[in-house]
């Protein structure tokens, strides 16, 4: 069987390097790259030197030998670019957030369903993290009951002297909680089961950036299911003293146990991140999730074959994005 092949258009930001390296362990062929920032063009060269650069997005839109266009673009562009792939018969791989605004969700979801291609969104905090990927497993074999409760904390070191100008554009982000946010509502509706949430309550703030007047440095999300609730905490305060970007943090109650994620570091001494916690009725373990295989990347590549939805149902794709893009809007309809 010939290998998935691939290519990638929009280099904006560097989760497309983890984009790729997914395609890539998952066993995909990277064809070819547009960009057009020549610095953003040479480094990725030079990670992937297999990929031919080339002058135009149209000649990997036109490449019928293509079946997969990944982007990490800047975030306001990445809707129209996945409406132009789709049309062009072929699935799609966006960094997340995937759309900056309803309307732009509402056309992709549009397309999507005349086209019938597929549109991923590659919640990292999700998918490319080995503990998280093994906290699913533990949830979906019972190991701490029903999920009654989930918090997600998404800190962020700023290093606001290395950001582009976009990266500080509240419309070329969609703001704290359509961007950041959205891997915390994807990973509540994942581990709960869900289809779909309540906002409960959201709100957005700039608490220490009085220079960027439209940035958002903090945010808040409450949701609800009926049966679960969900409590989201993202912000760019993490201090430079801390040995990774962020603190990423996922903590579940269950019926019967639960789970504490530490994600990047363990500020107890232990090495390295993807710590996971587990406390039942037989008592408390550690859990080092180092060497779990991340399978999204293989998956994707199955259901772009198969036309099937084994690495991410498109609903919850969609949902999650739709669930941060209202909270955004209540949280600075409350703002204003």
């Amino acid at each position: 069987m010939n290998a998935m092949r691939f290519g990638v258009i929009g280099l904006n930001h560097n989760h497309i390097y983890k984009q790729v390296g997914c395609l890539l362990r998952g066993g995909a062929e990277l064809v070819a790259f547009h960009a057009i920032e020549n610095d953003l063009a040479a480094e990725f060269a030079k990670a992937f030197p297999q990929a031919r650069r080339v002058s135009s997005k149209h000649e990997i839109l036109d490449n019928e030998s293509i079946d997969l266009i990944a982007s990490a673009a800047i975030p306001s562009e990445r809707a129209g670019l996945a409406i132009e792939v789709m049309r062009h018969g072929k699935d799609v791989l966006l960094d997340k957030p995937g759309m900056t605004t309803l309307a732009q969700l509402t056309e992709v979801r549009k397309v999507q369903a005349e086209t019938n291609r597929f549109v991923s969104i590659f919640y990292s905090e999700h998918f490319d993290v080995p503990a998280s990927v093994r906290a699913g497993e533990l949830v979906a074999s019972g190991a701490i009951g029903d999920v009654l409760h989930v918090t997600g904390l998404g800190p962020h070191r700023l290093r606001k002297p290395d950001r582009p100008a976009w990266f500080f554009d509240r419309a070329c982000t969609g703001g704290i909680l359509t961007d950041i946010a959205s891997h915390q509502i994807e990973q509540f509706l994942f581990f709960t089961g869900e289809r779909n949430a309540r906002i409960l309550s959201a709100s957005v703030a700039n608490r220490a950036n009085p220079d960027v007047p439209e940035f958002q440095d903090v945010g808040d999300v409450l949701l609800g299911t009926g049966r679960s609730i969900g409590m989201i905490h993202v912000d760019w305060f993490t201090p430079d003293g801390l040995p990774t970007w962020g603190d990423g943090r996922l903590m579940m109650t269950g019926s019967k146990g639960t789970i504490e994620i530490r994600k990047y570091i363990d500020p107890a001494g232990r090495e390295g991140g993807n710590h996971l916690f587990l406390a039942d009725d037989k008592g408390v373990q550690h859990i080092d999730c180092s060497d779990v295989e991340l399978p999204f990347g293989r998956q994707l590549i199955a259901d772009v074959r198969d036309r099937t939805e084994t690495a991410m149902p498109q609903d919850r794709c969609f949902n999650a994005m739709e669930i941060a893009l209202k909270a955004q809007v209540i949280a600075e309809t409350a703002r204003s």
